[in-house]
């Protein structure tokens, strides 16, 4: 009580109360001056509760300060936890009331302070339902409501930009460093706007490089859409393919499948998509929605102190003290008919657990296969798209390795001969650069010769004049030999026209009433469908409600037959404790002691005798022990003392050995001699 004094005091005596006060004056003030002091500290946390006690009645002041209590979620201590003698006692201004709040509020002043500045905004107002019918009451109310959730939204984005660490400071410092951008830039423009003003024609070329970057923009954004657009496609041809893939699957388990097999196969997944649908995934969404339902109910609940926390802990504590408890107690109560029920309940709880990782490791491989499915599908695609070709398998594999042995060896062959023809060439080009030497030799002596006669150059303007000529007759016989093909194309054309269209004539008669036919038999088949679709609705409703009448007959029938073999065993079990409590009673009435003796009762009435014969006996003993306890512990002391005479006699017994086998002392003459 001493420590929570000094703590009042001490934070009374600081910043904001300054109240000046020591363990005296405070433990004599007068009840209204406690009370003043109560309110003065819950008018630092909430400033609507300045005020001075004096001009409030005291059932108003109490009234008051019980539910900013209340709000701030005060607990009273010990005998005061009832609400009359709290509020009695909160009235009277006691001490044994008014201290503990004081010692609360002090030690939490901060986090209270928070909470009642949120408890303001979020404790709702409660209107009667009478006046709820009103419309425009009811529509003035949920516009509160929303402002109420608008404010949690704006306090929590407040909260964490607050703890996100970024600072005032840091903001003023950033948005003066772009001001000063902002300056720069603007100044540079200023600059480079006087820059080209000089220029002829400036706003013309300010124009086009306007719609120069407007168009930039547009380039870009026409390449995302097309990048966009490019991945809807692939996602598309992916889709297609993945259909494909599974058509294909389909065909080939409807072409290798019978019927039976097709049926057991649907039974089969018909019954796992029901387990997973009627018992796994219910389970696992209300899970899911308890797991929603209190972190809402934790998101809607103001902050918790540490304080309140550990009062928590404490109760979770008491709770799980109190179940072990329990536990115990039945396991101490060993009734055999519970015993047989949690066998079967036991097993009955390893078939669910072995059911339910059953059924997640199927799920488990549904997906793994699902996975590998889309893998395979992709890597096909990505070997499309760099080959062109569909990855190959089975009997196609077989048939491409004959191919390619075949090729193989037509390739060896191949390259034998690429090896003569490379030897072959070698020889050629050899004789080619000898060719080449020798006609440079002439060609020398040519240009020798034209000087010696003065016409040098006569040789290379003749070869030019025969190249021109050449080449000139071969054009001119390509253009004639154009000319005729061309005319020859165009004839062949016609006439390739006028026999389609004469061949096509009695096809396109034809097939003008095939066409009416075709539309008339698509409106039929469009009838036919949709009267078709209808009739299949309607029997497939019918068919699913006779399947959920048949499954709840069929659990009824279920747990009617469980309830019998219950009963069945129930009445067994009666029959034989009746035989038996009959048996114990006709043994006990008879007039034979040998029967009598066999009764359950006198075997428990021996058994007790027995044990109280026993229990005499030990006490005697015990008796016997407590009396001769002291003279046996000195008995066992002397003999202790014993024990460590006779030890200490052999140590020197020892001793005087040892000293003996060295040397021996001699006497002689008042003299001491040592002889080794």
């Amino acid at each position: 009580m001493s420590e929570q004094l000094k703590f009042i005091v001490e934070h009374l005596n600081k910043d904001p109360f300054k109240k000046n006060f020591n363990l005296i004056t405070f433990d004599s003030l007068e009840p209204m001056q406690l009370l003043q002091i109560l309110n003065d500290v819950l008018a630092e946390i909430d400033p609507k509760q300045t005020i001075d006690i004096r001009e409030e009645m005291p059932d108003q002041t109490a009234k008051r300060m019980f539910t900013l209590l209340g709000m701030l979620k005060y607990k009273p201590l010990g005998n005061m936890s009832e609400p009359s003698s709290f509020r009695q006692g909160l009235v009277t201004g006691s001490k044994p009331v008014i201290h503990p709040i004081l010692h609360w509020l002090l030690q939490r002043i901060t986090e209270l302070k928070k909470r009642a500045y949120l408890a303001r905004f979020l404790v709702k107002l409660e209107v009667p339902a009478e006046f709820l019918q009103d419309d425009v009451i009811t529509d003035t109310y949920h516009q509160y409501e929303e402002l109420v959730e608008g404010f949690k939204t704006y306090h929590k984005e407040c909260e964490q930009l607050k703890s996100s660490g970024f600072s005032t400071a840091e903001i003023r410092k950033d948005i003066g460093a772009m001001e000063e951008e902002k300056d720069q830039l603007i100044k540079r423009v200023e600059r480079l706007k006087k820059r080209v003003e000089s220029v002829s024609n400036h706003q013309r070329m300010l124009e086009l490089a306007r719609q120069l970057r407007v168009e930039k923009e547009r380039e870009e954004s026409l390449a995302q859409q097309k990048q966009e657009q490019k991945n809807q496609l692939f996602q598309a041809e992916q889709r297609l393919q993945r259909s494909q893939q599974q058509l294909k699957d389909l065909r080939q388990a409807a072409a290798d499948a019978k019927p039976e097999s097709l049926m057991k196969r649907l039974e089969e997944e018909i019954k796992f998509n029901s387990y997973m649908v009627s018992d796994k995934l219910p389970k696992e969404l209300e899970s899911k929605r308890r797991m929603v339902q209190y972190l809402q109910k934790v998101v809607s609940e103001p902050a918790m102190g540490q304080a309140e926390l550990g009062e928590l802990e404490d109760k979770i504590r008491e709770i799980n003290i109190e179940i072990n408890l329990l536990i115990e107690k039945r396991m101490m109560r060993n009734d055999p008919m519970d015993d047989k029920l949690s066998l079967f309940r036991q097993q009955a709880s390893i078939i669910t657990r072995k059911k339910e990782a059953k059924a997640e490791e199927l799920q488990e491989a549904r997906e793994e296969l699902a996975a590998l499915d889309r893998e395979l599908n992709q890597k096909n695609s990505q070997a499309r798209d760099q080959d062109g070709d569909e990855v190959i398998r089975g009997d196609e594999f077989k048939r491409f390795v004959g191919k390619l042995r075949s090729k193989g060896t037509v390739f060896k062959k191949k390259r034998q001969e690429i090896t003569e023809l490379r030897a072959e060439y070698g020889v050629l080009q050899r004789t080619e650069e000898i060719l080449k030497q020798r006609h440079e030799v002439a060609q020398q002596q040519l240009q020798s010769m034209e000087a010696q006669k003065g016409i040098s150059g006569y040789s290379d303007t003749q070869e030019e004049l025969e190249r021109v000529s050449a080449i000139k007759s071969e054009l001119d016989e390509m253009k004639g030999r154009s000319l005729d093909d061309m005319s020859e194309m165009v004839k062949k054309l016609n006439s390739t026209i006028v026999e389609k269209k004469s061949a096509l004539a009695p096809i396109i008669k034809e097939l003008r009433p095939l066409r009416q036919q075709c539309q008339e038999l698509t409106q039929e088949y469009e009838e036919k469908k949709a009267q078709y679709d209808s009739c299949a609705a309607g029997l497939e409703s019918n068919r699913s409600k006779l399947e959920q009448e048949v499954r709840a007959l069929r659990e009824e029938m279920a747990q009617e037959e469980n309830r019998y073999h219950y009963i069945n065993c129930m009445k067994e079990i009666i029959e034989m404790q009746m035989q038996r409590a009959a048996e114990e009673m006709k043994a006990y009435v008879s007039p034979d002691p040998q029967e009598r003796r066999k009764t359950i009762r006198e075997q428990y009435m021996k058994n007790i005798a027995e044990q109280e014969s026993l229990g005499k006996k030990l006490r005697e003993q015990q008796k016997t022990v407590r009396e001769s306890h002291g003279p046996n512990m000195k008995q066992v002391k002397m003999w202790r003392d014993l024990e460590q005479l006779m030890e200490c006699k052999r140590q020197c017994f020892l001793r005087a050995q040892s000293q003996a086998s060295i040397g021996q002392v001699i006497q002689e003459g008042g003299e001491d001699r040592l002889v080794l």
